[in-house]
C-alpha cells in the first residue's frame, strides 16, 4: 500500500464542519465563550437533527444594537412550531366548509440556549423578550402574497404574540424544546 493511501482522513463529519465553520469573534462578543459553545450546540442539533434552515447565532438585540443578555439563535424551522388555539379553530372552520386543507407556512422562530444546570427567573426570561423582536428580522417574511388574504393572519408573523423557543441543553447532550411566550396565551382545546 502506498504511504499517501495511508494518509488519506475521511471527510469530516458535519460536526466538524460546524465546529471549524467562522464563528463571531469571541474577543469582540459581549459574552463569555461558553454561552456561544452552548449556542452553537444547539444550532448545530436544530440544524441536523430537527432540519432547520436559515441558522444564526446573534449576540445583540435587533431593537436596541445593544448586547443581548445572552446569544439567540434565530431559525426557521421545517413545520410551524406553533399554532395559536383561536388560529387552529379559524383554520379548522374554513377546511371544514371548503373542504380543502390551509398550508401551514413556517415562521421564523426564535431560541434562547440553555442548560439544565442554569437557573432561570422571570426576570431574566423578560431581559430577554424585552431585547427581542417579535418575529427575528433575519428570517424570511413567511406569509402569503402582500394583498392576499392569509386564513389565521392576525396570529402570524409581526401580529403573533412574542414567542421563543427555550432550547434546553442535557450533559448527555439531550435537547428538550419548550414554547414559551412574553404574556398569558390561551390555552389550547383538546
Amino acid at each position: 500500500m502506498a504511504p499517501s493511501a495511508m494518509l488519506t482522513l475521511p471527510p469530516a463529519s458535519a460536526l466538524q464542519e460546524n465546529i471549524n465553520a467562522p464563528k463571531v469573534s469571541l474577543e469582540a462578543s459581549p459574552h463569555p465563550a461558553y454561552l456561544h459553545n452552548l449556542a452553537l450546540s444547539i444550532a448545530h442539533n436544530l440544524q441536523y437533527h430537527h432540519d432547520w434552515t436559515s441558522l444564526s447565532v446573534h449576540t445583540h438585540s435587533s431593537l436596541t444594537n445593544s448586547p443581548l443578555p445572552r446569544p439567540v439563535i434565530s431559525g426557521l424551522p421545517p413545520k410551524r412550531a406553533y399554532i395559536h388555539p383561536d388560529e387552529q379553530v379559524e383554520i379548522l372552520k374554513v377546511e371544514h366548509s371548503t373542504g380543502k386543507a390551509i398550508p401551514q407556512v413556517p415562521e421564523s422562530e426564535w431560541v434562547l440556549p440553555t442548560h439544565l444546570q442554569e437557573r432561570w427567573s422571570l426576570a431574566k426570561f423578560a431581559a430577554v423578550f424585552d431585547a427581542l423582536d417579535t418575529v427575528p428580522s433575519a428570517g424570511k417574511e413567511t406569509l402569503a402574497e402582500e394583498g392576499a388574504e392569509v386564513v389565521g393572519h392576525q396570529w402570524q408573523g409581526r401580529n403573533r404574540q412574542k414567542r421563543l423557543l427555550l432550547a434546553t441543553l442535557h450533559d448527555d447532550s439531550t435537547v428538550v424544546y419548550y414554547i414559551i411566550h412574553d404574556g398569558i396565551v390561551k390555552p389550547r382545546q383538546n
